[in-house]
């Protein structure tokens, strides 16, 4: 076999950095994840909070939560079972497409999130803190590529 330029033979520069990818994405999920089981949420329940809260109080339905995910979940309505039982969001059957539940966060969710924030940030603070910020940026812009291309 012919190795390219970079000493690799084919197709293992690109496995050597998928799997770079998943070893980050495993490390860096441990520290926050704690934080987010320590107040007694999944990071799946967190993340739906995070998006609810960012969609205000109109709310969204069930279908765009799950799109706007960023791991899938195979159950989503039973995880927003649990998270509905445990007061952090409210479903609605919409009157004008009974299809179509919206789901909206709580003020309890509202408060867990909030408590939240500052934990969290510290430990992306913490996590990053030897890469510059110019090299950060771009780091972010080639994974969001990544990830456009991934969803195309």
């Amino acid at each position: 076999m012919t190795r390219s330029k970079n000493n690799h033979l084919p197709g293992q520069l690109e496995e050597a950095t998928y799997v770079a990818i998943l070893r980050a994405a495993d490390s860096l999920s441990q520290l926050p994840d704690q934080i987010i089981k320590g107040a007694g949420l999944t990071s799946a329940q967190y993340n739906v909070l995070r998006i609810l809260r960012g969609a205000g109080p109109e709310g969204l339905p069930c279908n765009v939560i799950a799109e706007r995910m960023i791991s899938r979940d195979p159950d989503m309505t039973r995880m927003l079972d649990r998270m509905e039982k445990s007061h952090l969001i409210t479903r609605q059957r919409q009157k004008d497409d009974r299809r179509v539940i919206k789901v909206r966060v709580t003020e309890e969710g509202l408060k867990l999130l909030k408590k939240l924030d500052t934990p969290i940030r510290d430990a992306h603070k913490e996590q990053f803190h030897h890469i510059g910020p110019a090299r950060l940026k771009s780091l972010s812009q080639l994974l969001d590529e990544l990830g456009k291309r991934e969803s195309s």
